[in-house]
């Protein structure tokens, strides 16, 4: 099972010459290219193995991922691996997160091995294990799903990533799972 998180913005523009400015010849050019600080954003924690989605949690705005709201949603996936893997469910799971710091808290720690998962070490800047960041974010935020497009809500945007999600072949996720196995 894999963990990782994203930003989704309420607008991600499409290419660098979407979010240039109209401006004279004598006009100063703009400094960088970014995505306009005013455009709301919504963090998105996905919880996926090679059967699927298994948890998407949206973090409510104003707040941060501590320990403790990460060992709740750990909380969470144990149930939900109860009810929706339960051929397959064993008295312990291979699970595979990020050195974020709220990850690596001893709160967490202590939460993890509670639950009976086996947390795989993570080697920090490894291509290798982020199959999240290459395959499924990259593939979530290309043309037609979330980049080019204006959204006007969070809600807007999280319908839109689970329309994503629930679009993939039913061998998507298997398919990731061994990029990630296979690295």
């Amino acid at each position: 099972m894999t963990m990782d998180e994203t930003w989704l913005f309420h607008y991600d523009p499409e290419t660098k010459q979407q979010s240039m400015e109209w401006r004279h010849n004598g006009s100063p050019r703009p400094k960088e290219f970014r995505v306009q600080k005013a455009a709301g954003k919504v963090l998105a924690s996905i919880f996926w193995d090679q059967d699927g989605i298994l948890l998407i949690d949206y973090l409510p705005k104003g707040q941060t991922i501590k320990a403790e709201y990460y060992s709740a949603l750990l909380v969470q996936l144990k149930d939900i691996l109860k009810e929706k893997r339960l051929a397959k469910f064993i008295k312990w799971v291979l699970f595979l997160h990020d050195n974020a710091p709220a990850h690596r808290a001893l709160a967490t720690q202590k939460k993890v091995a509670y639950l009976g998962f086996q947390c795989l070490d993570h080697t920090p800047y490894s291509p290798d294990l982020a199959t999240s960041d290459y395959h499924l974010f990259s593939g979530l935020k290309k043309k037609k799903q979330l980049q080019g497009r204006h959204s006007s809500s969070d809600a807007e945007v999280i319908a839109a990533v689970e329309t994503w999600l629930d679009g993939q072949p039913s061998d998507f996720f298997e398919w990731l799972a061994n990029v990630r196995a296979t690295g």
